[in-house]
């Protein structure tokens, strides 16, 4: 789904300009709905003494929240967004700074400054990625207005570049170091997600799973290290055909699957055609030898009675086994539930 551009946004806050690409970025690292540790906790806390305030956190924006990694003196773990200063502070680069939100017009009548926790001083660093799009903030909170030193807002710079740091740490450990794509325990959570908002948002999910055929006797004529040449050769082909909506992850050894977004049973069926045939046809190390390498799909899709996205993968996992049972190198369906 195209989110709507800076000019036209929705009332209660502001829509960065690379609002796809920047929720996409987040949905990457996984990290929703997980549990903080005690090296992002240990960042909250130094950020509350560098400031001496009550309140800090790591706050991670949302389409329609903001969800706290970790936080000290906050009664909640989330928001919405419409009442959230880290969904301004997300729009620039450097830290935002309100010495007292009793005098921004931005924020004079919002219901954390009117309520609990009474919000006056807030400043938010924002998280930004290395290709350049905020995920968040590292916010400090008081319920007294301030004027921070700009000593203070180096030192709260230099702690959000730690938390992304934690983060980028998280997201290597959750990748397939040959191909670079998310591991199955990532991939499943990300897709867990869309599987929610596609419900929500009434709009259609195809789910592609793949494995590679006669891998595992390319390996054993070759050699791993040949394997290995191939998973990234595929990933190459693969990344031409993956929308910018789109996710895929590595689910096993020779096992691979497409999350495509916003995407109907024929479209969805199209694609995974177009894909096969052009993993019959890659070059590479493969080529040379006498062993062809082609995939066998299974492709599910979002219905009416589905209730988790486990329900989608077993259909998927279904058709998958039927491709390979009726001869490989094709793409089987399993739409039950339309």
């Amino acid at each position: 789904m195209t989110s709507p551009p800076a000019s036209s946004s929705p009332p209660g806050f502001p829509i960065p300009a690379d609002e796809e690409q920047r929720l996409r970025e987040l949905h990457r690292f996984g990290v929703l709905g997980t549990s903080s540790d005690v090296h992002m906790d240990r960042l909250v806390e130094l950020a509350t003494l560098t400031f001496g305030v009550p309140i800090a956190a790591i706050s991670l924006v949302t389409a329609d929240r903001q969800w706290f990694l970790s936080q000290r003196g906050l009664p909640v773990s989330e928001t919405p967004r419409e009442v959230a200063f880290c969904a301004h502070a997300i729009l620039g680069s450097s830290v935002m700074v309100v010495p007292n939100a009793l005098e921004d017009e931005r924020f004079r009548t919002n219901p954390l400054v009117t309520a609990s926790p009474q919000i006056r001083f807030y400043a938010g660093a924002p998280l930004r990625t290395d290709n350049g799009h905020n995920l968040g903030t590292l916010c400090v909170i008081h319920q007294q207005p301030l004027q921070p030193t700009p000593q203070q807002l180096r030192q709260l710079q230099l702690l959000s570049e730690l938390v992304m740091r934690e983060l980028n740490l998280r997201l290597q450990i959750a990748l397939c170091p040959v191909t670079g794509l998310p591991i199955r325990q990532r991939f499943l959570r990300i897709a867990a997600q869309e599987f929610q908002k596609a419900k929500v948002e009434d709009h259609p999910l195809s789910l592609l799973l793949f494995d590679i055929d006669n891998f595992r006797a390319f390996n054993n004529r070759w050699g791993h290290h040949a394997g290995d040449t191939v998973l990234a050769d595929l990933c190459t082909l693969g990344r031409q055909f993956l929308r910018e909506k789109d996710f895929a992850g590595r689910l096993g050894d020779g096992e691979f699957a497409l999350l495509l977004v916003d995407t109907s049973p024929d479209e969805a069926l199209g694609i995974a055609e177009t894909l096969r045939h052009a993993v019959s046809t890659m070059p590479g190390v493969h080529s040379h030898s006498d062993v062809s390498l082609h995939i066998s799909g299974g492709l599910s899709c979002l219905g009416a009675r589905d209730a988790t996205f486990d329900d989608l993968l077993r259909r998927a996992e279904q058709a998958l086994h039927l491709a390979k049972s009726n001869g490989r190198n094709q793409i089987a369906t399993f739409f039950d539930g339309l």
